[in-house]
């Protein structure tokens, strides 16, 4: 989850002094990360939302996801919920609301919170720069086509899980989230990415890739012929039979 940074007092307690929310963590993962951190009861800090005033796009309609963005952040005096969502809010503003971002999205034919919301799965889905540039190209393909995203990490967000363990019942969910069935983009971000994964966003690398799979860590492929997917797909299959793991099957 998140991480807090300590430090030992006078009295040789120790006491967290930052607190470090790594890339693609959920809103709900860092409200629980400020509860711990601050040792306040569980749910304190989704409670406090609504006094936060919170600076956000209206597309998020109040919701930050996507918008806390992950950092380091000193807890300084005092600290509280509203403190600490207050600045990783106004930290993404400053990101997402540049000139090179607002110009980025422009050119994808993209509003920012849009862009935002690719970025998160791109974060879900990808591991190293060059993925997120390829996985960012597929879901600009899938959408100009008009086909469905079929992301896994958006069943996950709606089931609350993180796995790559999808199932044929996990795609009928009835969900706004559930990229199998509905087209275009979920109605929100998934998870709050970060600079990377906003960068292949606004920039995805040039390819006609429509499928994805990652067969083994380090090994995803790419490709726009679905035969060639379906081969890759089964060569996945039979390196989960002889190690416990999942698909990311697109």
């Amino acid at each position: 989850m998140a991480v807090p940074l300590l430090m030992t007092d006078d009295e040789g307690e120790s006491r967290p002094t930052s607190l470090v929310i790594p890339e693609g963590r959920r809103a709900t993962q860092v409200y629980a990360a400020i509860d711990k951190t601050l040792a306040l009861p569980a749910g304190t800090t989704k409670k406090s939302l609504a006094k936060a005033e919170l600076k956000l796009p209206s597309d998020a309609e109040g919701n930050p996801e996507g918008y806390l963005f992950p950092a380091t952040y000193p807890l300084g005096e005092n600290p509280t919920p509203e403190k600490l969502l207050t600045a990783m809010v106004d930290t993404a503003n400053k990101k997402f609301t540049g000139a090179p971002v607002a110009a980025g999205a422009q050119r994808n034919a993209l509003n920012v919170y849009q862009a935002v919301t690719i970025a998160s799965i791109v974060q879900a889905e990808a591991a190293t720069k060059e993925d997120m540039g390829k996985a960012a190209r597929v879901i600009f393909n899938r959408l100009e086509r008009g086909m469905p995203l079929q992301m896994d990490s958006t069943i996950n967000y709606a089931l609350v899980r993180s796995t790559l363990k999808t199932t044929t019942k996990d795609t009928r969910i009835d969900s706004l989230y559930n990229s199998y069935q509905r087209m275009g983009l979920p109605p929100t971000p998934i998870a709050n990415p970060g600079e990377d994964a906003m960068h292949a966003a606004l920039n995805p690398t040039p390819g006609d890739w429509l499928y994805f799979v990652t067969v083994k860590p380090g090994d995803t492929r790419f490709t726009a012929d679905y035969a060639e997917h379906q081969r890759n797909v089964a060569e996945f299959n039979r390196v989960r039979q002889s190690a416990s793991g999942g698909t990311r099957d697109k």
